[in-house]
């Protein structure tokens, strides 16, 4: 996309999963809008942070998930469920 934020301005949802640290800035979010930061990275000092610009991008956003902490604990707890199912079916035919 030549203009990622001439389609992120007008969502009312913006998932965010480039694994390109601060793609996403707070000038690219409409006020008010939910952010869903999947990404996951490092800055320059070794520090986990996503794909959005977090602190500015708060701001503006009505609820925003932060990285770490945000996503993460939710994708873990769906695989161990994905898991348990699957030991299940596999043991019950």
């Amino acid at each position: 996309l030549d203009d990622l934020g001439h389609h992120t301005r007008d969502a009312d949802i913006v998932v965010v999963a480039t694994g390109k640290r601060n793609i996403v800035t707070a000038d690219m979010v409409k006020p008010g809008a939910v952010v869903i930061d999947v990404g996951m990275n490092r800055d320059d000092a070794g520090k986990l942070c996503g794909d959005v610009d977090y602190a500015p991008t708060a701001e503006v956003a009505g609820w925003i998930t932060p990285v770490p902490g945000g996503v993460g604990p939710m994708t873990i707890t769906m695989l161990l469920v994905n898991t348990i199912e699957a030991a299940e079916r596999a043991a019950h035919g």
